[in-house]
């Protein structure tokens, strides 16, 4: 069942959202070549400790996967989500996603954020951009009257029309006092279809987008979901509250995308 927030709830979302954007906001300063992913959520926790938080991500276990080993997501190049941090060391070029969400006063925030490193190529500039512009294009949707469908199509439209393909083997997803709550929210979709969206509704949409096909492959550690052609993949977050006026972006802080 669909949990519509009160104003009390949205106000500790909201709290949630700042706090995941203004890590997410400070760990841009740590992609530079030659740093590991295992340094990054070394950050990731300290930043969490200092403000008193709990991870929505540590020991993560849905659906019988092996718990999530770290506070942080981090997936590189063809890596679509759900990467593990650990030696990799990041390298000039590279394609660096960072999926990050806290708990404040039992509320969940979530964002996730892809980011160059160093100079990276003419369609890896590209492929982030048309990420960010699907992204932007869903959270317009995002108004109470409107349908999960007409979100999904502003994605797609956004990435297809760029001869990218939609990740549709992961969702975004209802969120609040759990990670993720009903609905799921696709990244595509056609207008006028799905369930309508209301006032108090509160959403994590995340465009997942490949350079080549949407196929996933899984590799070996339960988690890491890559493109199956070895292209490479982009991939943008907000958690969003429906509201009578809009869509309230509460992970978003002045510096970020």
């Amino acid at each position: 069942m669909i949990q519509l927030k009160s104003l009390q709830e949205l106000e500790k979302m909201r709290e949630a959202g700042r706090h995941v954007g203004e890590v997410l906001l400070h760990l841009r300063k740590l992609a530079e070549p030659g740093i590991s992913t295992a340094e990054i959520d070394a950050e990731a926790r300290r930043q969490i400790r200092t403000r008193e938080l709990e991870s929505s991500f540590l020991d993560y276990a849905p659906g019988g996967a092996p718990p999530y080993p770290a506070v942080i997501c981090i997936s590189v190049n063809d890596e679509i989500v759900h990467g593990i941090p650990g030696k990799r060391r990041l390298h000039d070029g590279d394609l660096l996603k960072l999926d990050f969400g806290v708990i404040f006063a039992g509320f969940h925030g979530d964002s996730a954020v892809t980011l160059p490193v160093g100079e990276i190529d003419e369609e890896s500039r590209h492929l982030l951009e048309t990420t960010r512009r699907s992204l932007d294009a869903g959270i317009a949707t995002m108004k109470p009257g409107q349908r999960l469908g007409d979100v999904g199509h502003a994605v797609q439209r956004e990435v297809e029309k760029e001869g990218f393909s939609v990740v549709r083997d992961f969702v975004g997803h209802g969120i609040g006092r759990a990670l993720h709550e009903p609905p799921q929210l696709p990244n595509f979709g056609k207008p006028g279809r799905g369930q309508r969206l209301k006032a108090g509704m509160v959403l994590a949409i995340e465009p997942m987008v490949n350079a080549g096909g949407h196929e996933v492959r899984m590799k070996s550690d339960g988690w890491t979901a890559a493109t199956a052609d070895g292209s490479r993949s982009s991939h943008f977050e907000h958690t969003v509250a429906i509201t009578e006026s809009g869509p309230e972006v509460l992970t978003r802080v002045p510096g970020s995308h």
